[in-house]
């Protein structure tokens, strides 16, 4: 029994991360088709963007708690200077355009923020440890958890509860569902598709930086912490199916869950585990499991 919950509560801690970043991630896909390989990048970014923050804030001895305020302005920061450059000075002269060489252009900006990173913080991993004992400890029997893995569950939560909220309950939502469906038909009434675009690729790009932002507390922060996150951001949403914000739930979930059971029965297959389900759930729906279902051409 105790066995089982260990289990479980790593399994939804890894994934409440997870979710953030493949939210972001399935946001992007699903409103401007770009498959970002970048995205593991704007992670990177709110990782090293919160410790400079929380460290600057440390600097003018503020209470603790300033320390999760520092970790939602490192995000906000990223995603208001990256993505204007990023969408307006590169990626709208490829809207469609080629999957493929949309593909290859996101991963020449992963390959050029990689370096970025290292000529701004250096190589040496940077470490945030303020935040991580904020809230205290839970413990369940003889195990004892950090309060802050909770924490970061109930923000997953609450950022899924008010993306599906803002999406279909909201004006603006309601609009970014048109463009989703045919941004021609949309343009046509009168939308202004670029501004669409725009504010959808913003909020990725956000919740990238507010998943690395958050997990900047839990691990160290140095170069290549980027690749691992594409990697496994690309499983949810493959096994979720492209575009779905509940498939980045169940899929993100999914992904947790191996890799926590992998981890503590046989740690040398962690991240095969992951494979091994998204090879699974693509024999049976190779379309992922929520993927909508597409209109058919004639």
């Amino acid at each position: 029994m105790q066995a089982a919950v260990t289990i479980l509560v790593d399994g939804l801690t890894y994934a409440s991360w997870l979710f953030i970043v493949a939210l972001g991630l399935t946001l992007v896909f699903g409103v401007l088709k770009i498959l970002n390989v970048a995205h593991g990048s704007f992670y990177a970014l709110g990782a090293y963007a919160a410790a400079s923050f929380v460290a600057w804030g440390a600097s003018l001895k503020l209470a603790p708690a300033f320390s999760i305020v520092a970790m939602m302005l490192a995000a906000v920061a990223v995603a208001a200077v990256v993505a204007p450059l990023t969408e307006r000075v590169l990626l709208r002269f490829f809207y469609g355009r080629d999957e493929v060489l949309l593909v290859l252009v996101t991963y020449a900006l992963f390959l050029i923020m990689e370096d970025v990173t290292k000529l701004v913080w250096g190589a040496n991993p940077y470490y945030v440890s303020e935040p991580y004992g904020l809230f205290g400890n839970v413990s369940f029997g003889n195990q004892t958890w950090v309060g802050y893995d909770f924490a970061l569950v109930a923000l997953a939560i609450v950022v899924g509860v008010a993306v599906w909220w803002v999406l279909n309950r909201t004006r603006a939502g309601k609009v970014t569902l048109a463009v989703i469906h045919s941004a021609e038909v949309a343009a046509s009434m009168g939308v202004d598709v670029s501004r669409v675009y725009m504010a959808a690729f913003s909020v990725g790009i956000f919740l990238a930086a507010l998943g690395g932002a958050f997990t900047a507390p839990m691990i160290s922060v140095q170069p290549g912490v980027s690749v691992g996150v594409i990697v496994v951001s690309f499983a949810v949403v493959i096994i979720g199916g492209l575009g779905s914000i509940q498939g980045a739930a169940i899929g993100a979930l999914i992904v947790g869950l191996a890799r926590s059971l992998a981890v503590h029965v046989a740690p040398v297959a962690e991240l095969f585990s992951i494979y091994v389900v998204m090879a699974v759930v693509l024999m049976f729906r190779p379309e992922g499991l929520f993927q909508r279902t597409q209109a058919r051409l004639i």
